[in-house]
């Protein structure tokens, strides 16, 4: 989760995100939205990858980038979960159902 977090930290990290929520794309077009070096929209990008929030597919010699919505959608679940006050009795009340079962 702190991988997540991190990647998120950064503003040009999550405008990335917001762009390929609308659709898959490639590095160059993802560069080509920015005002940065492209070695920096790739050092972005791997952020994002090693998050698990994009994943990148080789498309002859262009890498096209598309958001990994199902760990995105968990981790910040996840993390909703765990702060909510509303949650954690329910998360509670459930692990005790869950050990009377065993």
């Amino acid at each position: 989760m702190d991988k997540v977090f991190e990647a998120l930290s950064s503003t040009p990290r999550r405008k990335i995100l917001a762009y390929l929520s609308g659709s898959d794309l490639t590095a160059g077009e993802i560069a080509a939205r920015f005002e940065m070096t492209k070695p920096s929209i790739s050092r972005h990008l791997s952020v994002l990858e090693n998050a698990g929030l994009i994943e990148g597919t080789k498309e002859g010699q262009f890498m096209r980038y598309s958001l990994v919505q199902e760990n995105l959608v968990n981790t910040l679940n996840g993390f909703v979960q765990e702060v909510c006050p509303v949650s954690r009795p329910l998360k509670k009340e459930s692990r005790q159902k869950g050990d009377k079962s065993q």
